[in-house]
């Protein structure tokens, strides 16, 4: 861990990244295999429950209270030509995550979830309605002709994220996801996990959101470029996201480390998600304790970034939306893996076995 200067939040955050308490675990794994089934025959559901304990420090926890914290940035390397669509779509659609009509707010409004809208850097001087402005500014520089942000602008996106998570825990959310918007940010991800899985980016560079396929020599040799420029050090998160990430993706890594520091779990979304998150572990390995996998993104770099964070989603549902979807889709399941941990009878509650 990198002593850093003018960081206290960041710092104090990382300082009160704890491991699970084991205490916590071995209860809830006895209660599991002590309840009427086979030992082990919920799979991943036991899986959750234990690692929920460890994180809550409780034998018994509350999961009812949700919420997916989004954020919205634009890219520099837009002007590279590496996205169908226009950069505009950023700002119109944002609007929409705080007014609950995007996939991502459709989705929590069913599974009984909040989702919060945060501007970290969309180009744009116009007010958006129902977003938070915590802007850094209006979109990164251009990666592919220099670093995308300076080392301060990349901790202010850390702390931004860490400000929003001890925000929405202190509200009272108990379980937390996130999300994101931003037109081309499969680029800066894919540098990303590039840089810190040591691959080239040929390897798992995909069509984000519709590129067309022969375009897409172009981008991983864009990516490649930007990395071979900048020399992003691989060991240090926050040298990666300034020299090659994004504001909402440093955005994103803060509110894993926030979560993680105040013994809250966080559900990853999707591929760019799979980016902060290899970001938050690399900053601090402990993060990677306190994050549910949502959903196996469809993006091809989906792979890479889960064996290097050893992280198994709990759906493959082909989604690529981002947004937070796959975040919001997967409450659920964890609602649901909490249930029936509080209410199936265990064999020392009934006699089972007729003795």
């Amino acid at each position: 861990m990198n002593i850093l200067e003018n960081t206290s939040m960041l710092e104090t955050t990382l300082n009160n990244i704890e491991p699970l308490d084991e205490a916590s675990i071995e209860a809830a794994r006895h209660r599991l295999d002590r309840q009427a089934k086979p030992q082990g025959s919920l799979g991943k559901m036991e899986d959750i429950c234990a690692q929920l304990a460890g994180i809550y420090r409780s034998k018994f926890f509350d999961t009812g209270k949700k919420v997916v914290i989004a954020f919205g940035a634009d890219h520099g390397v837009y002007e590279e030509g590496v996205a169908p669509d226009p950069q505009e779509i950023t700002k119109l659609q944002f609007p929409n995550f705080a007014n609950g009509t995007c996939g991502v707010g459709t989705i929590a409004k069913f599974v009984g979830a909040d989702v919060v809208a945060v501007d970290v850097g969309i180009n744009t001087d116009e007010k958006m309605e129902g977003v938070l402005d915590y802007k850094i500014r209006k979109c990164t520089s251009n990666m592919a002709k220099g670093p995308a942000m300076t080392r301060e602008e990349a901790v202010r996106c850390l702390e931004i994220g860490i400000e929003m998570s001890e925000t929405y825990i202190q509200k009272g959310y108990t379980v937390v996801g996130i999300g994101e918007m931003g037109i081309c940010n499969t680029t800066p991800s894919t540098a990303i996990i590039s840089v810190i899985g040591g691959c080239d980016p040929k390897e798992i560079t995909g069509i984000g959101a519709g590129l067309k396929k022969e375009r897409l020599k172009h981008k991983v040799d864009v990516i490649r470029s930007a990395i071979e420029l900048n020399k992003p050090n691989p060991k240090d998160g926050i040298d990666i996201l300034a020299k090659v990430g994004g504001f909402e993706i440093g955005a994103m890594a803060g509110v894993i480390l926030g979560c993680s520091a105040n013994k809250t779990p966080v559900v990853i979304d999707g591929f760019i998600s799979y980016a902060a998150a290899l970001l938050a572990y690399t900053i601090n390995p402990t993060s990677r304790d306190y994050m549910i996998g949502s959903h196996l993104s469809a993006e091809p770099g989906t792979q890479k970034a889960l064996e290097i964070i050893k992280l198994s989603p709990v759906l493959n549902m082909d989604m690529r939306l981002g947004e937070g979807s796959g975040a919001a889709l997967a409450f659920n399941i964890i609602e649901a893996c909490n249930f029936t941990y509080k209410n199936m009878v265990t064999y020392d509650e009934i006699d089972m076995l007729g003795r």
